[in-house]
């Protein structure tokens, strides 16, 4: 049981009678009960935050339809925490200069190269932003992280078509020529 003892002292007043002091005892064992039965209650009754889990959609094994060039992105994380991005077609954009490399970062990173094929979209495509297909495809040197944060783009950036594709033999050579 758990208590606080104070001892009492002798005390002398002028007209020679003494009075003694009581001792005071205190039983915090009802206090320590109590804060263990809110303890208890508030660790009981709060809400846990549950984990959000995003849906991935992947197509049937087979051949694969043919994608618009005007409404295509490639995404290709690198090693160094590197994208190489192309617009449409591989050999289409090699030719007209519409491929690049980029980071992760808030300003100048693959969320604006993202906004602007959007933005693009919304003013020569008929379908505008929601005809947009983003292809995510890992290098051997990208990381699951990488991965992870590309995947994250599609959430901020509300790209409602996306796929996690291989990499071809024509886009390896590419980019070890171009940007290794």
């Amino acid at each position: 049981m758990a208590e606080i003892n104070t001892s009492a002292g002798n005390t002398r007043n002028r007209g020679g009678r003494r009075t003694k002091k009581l001792s005071t005892r205190v039983d915090m064992t009802p206090m320590v009960d109590l804060g263990f039965l809110l303890i208890t209650f508030f660790v009981l009754t709060t809400t846990w935050s549950k984990a959000h889990v995003t849906k991935l959609n992947l197509p049937a094994d087979g051949p694969s339809g043919n994608i618009g060039n005007t409404t295509a992105l490639t995404l290709i994380p690198l090693a160094g925490n590197k994208i190489f991005y192309y617009h449409g077609d591989l050999g289409a954009a090699l030719r007209e200069g519409s491929f690049g490399t980029t980071s992760y970062s808030l300003n100048g990173g693959i969320g604006d190269v993202i906004r602007q094929k959007q933005a693009a979209l919304d003013r020569s495509y008929k379908g505008g932003r929601k005809e947009m297909m983003l292809l995510i495809k890992p290098s051997a040197q990208s990381t699951y992280g990488n991965v992870v944060s590309l995947l994250d783009e599609t959430l901020i950036n509300q790209i409602k078509k996306y796929a996690l594709v291989d990499l071809s033999k024509e886009e390896e050579k590419t980019i070890s020529l171009k940007i290794l």
